[in-house]
């Protein structure tokens, strides 16, 4: 059903957890894994920063599954809107099966004020997607 899966990554334990259930995922069902991280800005060294760290996750799912790595620019003028926008159009572009997101858990007037890239995700995206909680 599954067969390919997206998992939008950052510097978070919960992104490490939505890594860890997107690959377990793509095994279960003999999918391809593709793990996308966006940056927001065109300085070299977060471009770098963000290479290190799609690198990073490729090696921590190891052998045995098909894993592409895609670093995504988004525009740094619209915030935590450029990075929605950058990954829901990578989801379109792949044609996604599912996207696997970390989640803040924020509650309350945090999450009024700052919102989450993940519930912007939901209404943006015609894939499913798993929300990862923090444990």
């Amino acid at each position: 059903m599954f067969k390919k899966v997206m998992v939008a990554i950052d510097e978070s334990e919960t992104s490490r957890e939505a890594l860890k259930e997107a690959q377990n995922i793509a095994a279960s069902y003999h999918g391809t894994l593709r793990i996308v991280y966006a940056v927001t800005d065109s300085d070299d060294a977060d471009r770098q920063a963000g290479l290190k760290l799609l690198e990073h996750a490729k090696s921590a799912v190891g052998d045995g599954l098909e894993v592409e790595t895609r670093l995504l620019q988004a525009e740094a003028d619209y915030g935590l809107n450029g990075i929605t926008e950058a990954v829901a159009s990578a989801v379109k572009e792949w044609g996604a099966d599912l996207l696997v997101v970390g989640t803040a858990n924020r509650r309350g007037l945090e999450r009024l004020v700052i919102g989450s890239v993940a519930e912007q995700l939901v209404a943006k995206v015609d894939a499913s997607i798993l929300l990862v909680r923090p444990r």
